[in-house]
């Protein structure tokens, strides 16, 4: 059994620290050791398996992963205002014009 490292590591925010868990068995000892007792759910449960499942082969790190994090935010783990950066997509072009944009949607 060999350990699995994560594409990109996540960072938890606990109340004293911050963390860096960058593979599957990070993930499992933090998921045993310092997660919260109230926040030990169903998406607790499926990163657990997720990560003993990508340890044992069964599983890719992409996957344990997004358990993980999926897991991290249900705890409150996560800073929301970390996120990756989105693809940008070209506007709309309608005969030429370019549509104005508000709050609601296009005008």
């Amino acid at each position: 059994m060999n350990d699995v490292r994560f594409p990109e590591p996540v960072t938890l925010e606990f109340p004293t620290a911050s963390r860096n868990v960058a593979s599957s068995f990070e993930a499992l000892e933090c998921l045993d050791q310092q997660w919260p007792e109230w926040a030990r759910g169903r998406s607790w449960r499926a990163a657990a398996r997720a990560c003993r499942d990508a340890l044992d082969g069964w599983r890719s790190a992409r996957d344990a992963r997004k358990a993980f994090l999926k897991a991290a935010k249900r705890a409150g783990l996560v800073s929301s205002e970390v996120r990756p950066p989105r693809k940008s997509r070209p506007l709309r072009v309608i005969n030429g014009l370019r549509p104005e944009m508000s709050l609601s949607g296009w005008q």
